[in-house]
């Protein structure tokens, strides 16, 4: 992964007026407010009304974890974005995607051991980052098995966390003190 200066700074949560304080706190967990959000703080308006729309991706939609997962990993892979690669990486472990598909997403498509689904998973992200639209092909095997609200799904998945891959390797946000790779202070 490609190391990424800081350029926006993590605010002090302290200083903002109440709402936009307890906007960026609801999206705490375990208590911890993550760095992205530390950094989105500076927009708060912005954060507002982008939160709905990743909540639906991260939590609400109809892709299996594992699918949701693979995609995220690959569009952050693709962006190179640490930050996201980092988080999502844990995440897809504590839901059992194993340190063998997380070898072979670094490899993409054509990894030994995918089945033919996520094998084109992977392609639909590749597809995306290359080209802005899905192949023929990857879209006809998604569609043996998804139905047209998965396939809208997979795409704006993967159109998200590209969108939060840029943003996180513009701003510059460091890794959380408990992510792999963190600066201890």
């Amino acid at each position: 992964m490609i190391k990424r200066k800081q350029r926006i700074p993590m605010r002090d949560l302290s200083t903002m007026k109440p709402e936009d304080r307890e906007a960026i706190e609801k999206n705490a967990m375990n208590g911890q407010v993550f760095n992205i959000f530390k950094v989105l703080a500076n927009h708060p308006a912005l954060t507002k009304r982008w939160t709905p729309f990743a909540g639906h991706i991260l939590s609400k939609q109809t892709l299996p974890f594992r699918d949701r997962e693979l995609l995220i990993l690959r569009i952050g892979w693709l962006n190179q974005a640490e930050y996201e690669f980092a988080q999502h990486e844990l995440i897809a472990k504590r839901g059992g995607v194993s340190d063998a598909d997380i070898a072979n997403l670094k490899e993409g498509p054509k990894a030994k051991g995918w089945n033919e689904h996520e094998a084109a998973l992977m392609q639909l992200a590749d597809d995306l980052f290359e080209n802005s639209v899905a192949s023929d092909a990857t879209w006809a095997t998604l569609s043996k098995t998804y139905s047209t609200e998965q396939l809208m799904d997979a795409v704006f998945t993967v159109g998200q966390y590209n969108l939060v891959s840029w943003a996180l390797n513009s701003f510059g946000v460091p890794l959380d003190d408990f992510l792999p790779g963190a600066q201890k202070k």
